[in-house]
């Protein structure tokens, strides 16, 4: 009777309103946001959704020469996604390279390319008007200067490494970045 009462108290203290708050304490301050799925209503609470995983943001672009790179991210997520790897992709079009329209981004990433990696609607990521998230990732390490910066975030939210464009996502930088965050 005991252990049945043990569980039970567990059960209650794990929803009751202090432990809610302290969960919403420990979440990282990059993720309390709550942002749009790409071509999608559906909001998700990126605390609730990632909250303790490494991530992996990146400022994408369905026009870009960079482009290409959505293949070799989507391999490092099947790859890395059992380990507790989250890519987020947020497209911008902070360089004149994203579609005027989010059905035809979301044709790029998830039919051209075959993204399942989680894409958000389109995002100011640099500037006065940069979404929450990329003024944090700015605070931490500096605004992107082109498409598909990458920036490795660690599971508790404290440590952020920026990777330029340039810098594939299979590359032995970024791949030894991410073995050290897991």
């Amino acid at each position: 009777m005991a252990l049945s009462f043990s569980t039970n108290a567990l059960a209650n203290e794990a929803t009751s309103p202090k432990t809610v708050a302290n969960t919403e304490q420990q979440c990282p301050a990059i993720l309390k946001h709550t942002v749009r799925k790409l071509h999608s209503s559906e909001q998700v609470d990126l605390c609730q959704a990632y909250q303790g995983k490494t991530l992996l943001i990146v400022n994408t672009a369905s026009n870009c020469g960079y482009t290409p790179q959505f293949k070799a991210l989507e391999a490092l997520y099947q790859e890395y996604k059992d380990d507790g790897l989250v890519i987020l992709g947020f497209p911008s079009d902070n360089f004149f390279q994203e579609e005027d329209e989010e059905k035809d981004t979301a044709e790029v990433c998830f039919v051209n390319y075959g993204v399942t990696f989680p894409m958000f609607a389109t995002t100011v990521v640099r500037g006065d008007d940069a979404h929450p998230i990329f003024k944090e990732l700015e605070e931490k390490t500096a605004a992107p200067y082109w498409n598909f910066y990458k920036y490795l975030v660690s599971n508790d939210g404290q440590s952020v490494q920026r990777f330029s464009s340039k810098i594939e996502p299979q590359s032995d930088e970024l791949v030894t970045a991410i073995k050290q965050q897991l």
